[in-house]
């Protein structure tokens, strides 16, 4: 049986490094790091080589993921620490780039404003510290410690009617930035890291690639400027929840007898990934593979959207400190 319509995606490249680990799968050319700060755990991926890239599926580059488990417990404190990890860890984009401190920077922020899920884009850049303007219209008030920065939210296809790809690929010909920060919600194979997880990459990011859109993608190919994502899972797809779940089962029965075997029959023996893709050939013909996003995501979208805005706000200008963003947070 052909299962390829199936397979597993997800957009974290954590993700698909510990599946293709747990299967076994020789990846040349991928380095793993992992730090672990008071809560905040962070994951650093370089995919240097062709090889290495088809073993996981992701593009040859730069992955850094920051997990916060605890960042659901709306903890303020938290908030900002996590914002300040954030901006040091962009700061390092930008220096492994050679963006110098006065380039200009495009923030994109992708997604539909009016389904919450998809709005993590559109709300982090209300929240973007935008000076490009001023440096237009009045460049000798400016004072010391700001770049030029500019953000739009394009909308999405089916609000817009165009390619999000094209209206920014227009506005990088109009406004000719030196870099562009593109900021899209993500899927998760994992519920513990929905809304608590965060991706930086500098391979750029194809719009609408969380729910299995294909789109133009926004890469330094396309724009002719260097690209980097910044991506929050928000949504996890049913299949996703019912595999989990048959783990949860398995470690449940496991505490009360060592032959789960015989309570899961054939699911027990099968490997996680042999198990899922059973899982979405079940749902899929029935319509039944829904993506699926906590109850409390308005809260939720809010709070990391401007744990990402404080923390860029923090690392494209020099003016704002960044070892307390707490006050550029709304």
């Amino acid at each position: 049986m052909d299962l390829s319509a199936y397979s597993v995606r997800t957009d974290l490249a954590l993700e698909a490094h510990d599946m293709a680990t747990a299967s076994g799968t020789i990846m040349p050319g991928v380095h793993r790091a992992v730090e672990n700060h008071e809560g905040i755990r962070i994951s650093t991926i370089d995919i240097t080589s062709e090889e290495g890239a088809r073993a996981i599926g992701k593009l040859p580059g730069h992955y850094i993921t920051i997990e916060v488990p605890e960042l659901r417990q709306k903890d303020s404190d938290l908030q900002d620490r996590v914002a300040t990890v954030l901006a040091k860890e962009f700061e390092g984009y930008l220096a492994k780039l050679n963006v110098p401190p006065m380039a200009k920077v495009l923030v994109i922020g992708l997604g539909n404003w009016n389904v919450t899920p998809d709005a993590l884009g559109p709300i982090v850049v209300e929240n973007i510290m935008v000076t490009r303007h001023y440096f237009e219209l009045m460049p000798g008030q400016v004072s010391p410690g700001y770049r030029p920065v500019s953000a739009v939210a394009p909308g999405v296809l089916g609000i817009t009617g165009i390619e999000t790809g094209e209206i920014v690929q227009g506005i990088v010909e109009k406004s000719n930035p030196d870099l562009v920060i593109a900021i899209d919600a993500l899927a998760s194979l994992s519920l513990e890291r929905v809304n608590t997880t965060i991706q930086i990459a500098d391979t750029g990011i194809h719009p609408g690639s969380g729910i299995g859109n294909k789109r133009k993608g926004l890469t330094v190919d396309t724009l002719g400027v260097p690209v980097i994502a910044i991506g929050v899972p928000t949504v996890v797809f049913a299949s996703t929840i019912v595999n989990n779940a048959f783990d949860m089962m398995h470690n449940h029965f496991l505490k009360q007898t060592d032959n789960t075997g015989t309570i899961l029959g054939l699911l027990d023996n099968m490997q996680e990934n042999e198990r899922l893709e059973l899982v979405k050939e079940v749902l899929n013909p029935l319509g039944h593979d829904l993506l699926v996003t906590p109850k409390e995501i308005d809260q939720f979208i809010e709070d990391i959207a401007n744990i990402i805005a404080s923390g860029l706000n923090a690392a494209l200008h020099d003016a704002v400190n960044a070892d307390n963003v707490s006050a550029y947070t709304h």
